[in-house]
């Protein structure tokens, strides 16, 4: 095993759950502040109110949250803000007691779920009962005004509030607009959220070792996130040996063999619902690296720390990608999907594509702000290669540069 390999976090406290730093005060700025930036958007966008079924967007608007997950497939509660006017949630049978203290929401209802769950052959009758009560709850609080965002729902729903006089607009682009720049309260609980996905990460470095599963060794990190009050991890992006190449494999119960790579995407919603997307690699059992190994580390490395050191507020997501770290043509076949990417409550707007065909079919442009939280991606691989290295890095946006928020080690005896 290497004998020089820094540990960052004591492991002696590894068993002491870290102390929470947020306070109330710091939690509720940050909701007041996301609700501002909703109804900002909605006056921008000439919008009375936007309708919202996404968890992650009734979270941003209200602080809401239950069974995430879960009604990210079942349409089983909903939300409405008005840019001048309350936020009414409605919300699962029996649930108005998870809300209790919660400042950003002003009248709890019960919800009307009109899926083929919720309501089977009823649909056409239930859809017509939520359709009627969200165009008079509407009409009652917009006024003369009929424009209303959504930013999801089921067709005959839409269908029906159009029928009903109200004009439905996309939602989607405008909820990712007012998420993607953060406070300084925001940014305190990102903090936090990284503070335990690292906790995580250092469990998953210090446990591994050859003869153990990818899955024994991915679960470690769900252990500190939960413990810490974190939610839920969106992908299990952690593989080994010949199933880091190509990426995008997620863990499995492949026993995890002496010297090979091993390399995971964290994806984890931590604490208050905000992620952490960080990516390291190593080697099973922390031995010396191949030369092979190295080569492949030192690209992933590098791709990171040229894009890291050029990229500042003012910069346009063109320019950026235009100058951003040229891949090799051994590894850009299997290329990660984009260079960067917008981070808050999840992955978020915007998505910027490498340059060349990538940006000609799918690139768009725009402007990076102050206090928007990115994520940098890397992923080098040869199409056809042994293994592959992931990594990323988790930063803030100034008008000087980038600053990591993320700050465990990188294997730099290897470069």
């Amino acid at each position: 095993m290497l004998s020089d390999k820094k540990t960052y976090l004591n492991s002696t406290a590894k068993d002491t759950p870290l102390k929470n730093p947020i306070s109330p005060e710091v939690h509720q700025r940050g909701c007041q502040y996301r609700l501002m930036r909703v109804r900002q958007q909605l006056i921008k966008n000439n919008c009375a109110a936007v309708l919202l079924y996404d968890p992650v967007n009734i979270r941003y608007a209200s602080d809401s949250s239950n069974m995430q997950v879960w009604t990210m497939h079942n349409h089983a509660r909903y939300l409405m803000v008005f840019a001048e006017g309350p936020v009414i949630l409605w919300e699962f049978h029996n649930c108005e007691h998870l809300h209790e203290g919660n400042q950003q929401i002003d009248e709890i209802r019960d919800a009307i779920n009109y899926s083929y769950f919720g309501a089977g052959s009823r649909i056409s009758e239930k859809a017509l009962d939520w359709a009627n009560d969200i165009a008079t709850t509407f009409k009652k609080f917009a006024g003369n005004e009929r424009r209303l965002a959504v930013d999801k729902a089921d067709l005959e729903g839409l269908q029906l509030l159009q029928n009903l006089g109200i004009t439905v607009l996309e939602g989607h682009s405008l909820m990712e607009e007012a998420r993607k720049v953060k406070s300084d309260d925001e940014l305190a609980m990102i903090r936090w959220t990284i503070a335990v996905c690292e906790r995580g990460i250092q469990r998953m470095h210090d446990e591994q070792r050859a003869g153990m599963t990818e899955n024994e060794l991915w679960a470690w990190l769900h252990f500190e996130n939960i413990r810490h009050g974190g939610e839920w991890i969106e992908t299990r992006l952690l593989s080994s040996g010949p199933r880091t190449n190509p990426w995008m494999q997620e863990s499995s119960n492949r026993v995890m063999n002496e010297g090979e790579i091993i390399a995971f995407d964290t994806d984890l919603i931590g604490p208050y619902g905000y992620c952490a997307d960080l990516s390291r690699a190593w080697t099973v059992g922390h031995v010396k690296p191949s030369d092979e190994q190295r080569r492949l580390y030192a690209h992933a490395y590098a791709q990171i720390h040229h894009n890291l050191d050029i990229l500042k507020a003012g910069m346009s997501y063109r320019e950026f990608s235009e100058r951003a770290w040229q891949i090799p043509a051994e590894f850009y076949h299997n290329r990660y999907c984009c260079i960067s990417h917008g981070v808050g409550l999840a992955d978020e707007y915007p998505a910027v594509a490498h340059w060349g065909n990538d940006w000609q079919t799918s690139g768009y442009d725009g402007i990076f702000e102050e206090n928007m939280v990115i994520s940098l991606e890397s992923y080098i691989g040869a199409e056809g290669g042994k293994e592959g290295i992931k990594l990323e890095q988790q930063v803030l946006v100034t008008a000087q540069g980038c600053q990591p928020l993320a700050s465990f080690p990188w294997e730099e005896t290897w470069l």
